[in-house]
């Protein structure tokens, strides 16, 4: 019987959103259009259920790009309609249409001069009939078999809530880079906004010797800077090669005569690299994508190929970057 009824929640609810896609129509391009060219913020109100899915919505649409905050309709009523500009679009919630408290704060939307868009399960409720732009939220049923708990409906308005918010994203033309500003904080924001030159060893700590050098001279470098690997350069100071801990293990497996030839018949030659200014988890994912197996460090290299630096595997990992 559990798993019967989850099952049944589940299909109900999948129902109620795929019901959703005829319903990006006109109306639907226009309340888009109407948030792209709102010189003020999205203010998002809804009551019980509906408020907390209007909560997620406008953290949704503030970290997308679009500057947008929650407000109570009880608290409104008592003051905070103080925070809604003539300048502002205000996406109103309610399944029914009728909910008092979102009723109540029309009058004064309207007089304050702010867009309403109404998101509600019927056109003719006062909700929808206040609105400039309505968006079709209806459900067949609620996924509650006394069909009084909001269940459907509140994944439906939660799902439209994101279409609403990618769509708002893409038109924005919004990167990667825009969402870590707004995401410092935590992992996320470590693996979108940390560069390669935050991470990288440069300057002194950065081991490189010349073509001409031999092996041994080569693990001397390896050894002195602690990071299993050094580039290799030509007389112009480019980068042609890289000498890793494998590439000393594979050599000592055929006998230590290796140790007095050059650094070019030890190396590999034509290394994957980066540029200091590429993010941080572009490096990791060059390196866990090399073929035919994953490689642990990765040059560093200017306009000119020339090694400014090298990046190990375990710097990414100890920032966080994974």
């Amino acid at each position: 019987m559990i798993i019967e009824k989850a099952v049944e929640v589940l299909t109900i609810e999948a129902d109620a959103v795929k019901a959703l896609i005829p319903r990006i129509n006109d109306e639907f391009i226009q309340a888009i259009h109407t948030i792209l060219e709102c010189q003020g913020r999205v203010v998002v109100t809804g009551m019980g259920k509906s408020g907390h899915i209007g909560k997620k919505m406008a953290a949704s649409f503030a970290s997308t790009g679009t500057p947008s905050f929650f407000m109570h309709p009880a608290e409104a009523f008592h003051g905070d309609l103080g925070m809604v500009t003539c300048n502002d679009v205000v996406i109103a919630i309610s399944n029914s249409g009728e909910s008092l408290e979102v009723v109540n704060i029309l009058p004064i939307i309207k007089r304050i001069g702010a867009t309403i868009i109404a998101m509600s399960g019927c056109r003719e409720s006062t909700l929808g009939k206040n609105a400039e732009i309505f968006i079709d939220i209806s459900v067949e049923k609620e996924a509650c078999p006394l069909g009084l708990a909001p269940t459907a409906s509140t994944t439906a308005t939660l799902a439209m809530g994101d279409a609403m918010a990618i769509a708002l994203l893409s038109e924005r033309n919004f990167t990667a880079k825009d969402f870590a500003v707004f995401h410092p904080g935590g992992a996320l924001g470590r693996k979108l906004l940390l560069t390669v030159e935050h991470v990288m060893h440069s300057g002194e700590d950065n081991p490189v010797i010349d073509i001409t050098k031999t092996a041994k001279e080569a693990i001397f470098t390896m050894t002195s800077k602690g990071l299993g690997a050094t580039s290799v350069m030509d007389g112009n100071g480019k980068l042609v090669g890289i000498i890793t801990d494998g590439d000393i293990r594979r050599s000592l497996e055929k006998g230590h005569k290796f140790l007095d030839e050059s650094a070019e018949k030890l190396m590999t030659k034509a290394p994957k690299t980066i540029s200091k200014d590429k993010m941080a988890a572009e490096a990791l994912s060059i390196m866990e994508k090399h073929k035919p197996r994953p490689i642990t460090v990765l040059p560093v290299v200017d306009k000119e190929n020339k090694p400014i630096g090298i990046l190990h595997l375990t710097d990414l990992l100890r920032q966080g970057v994974v």
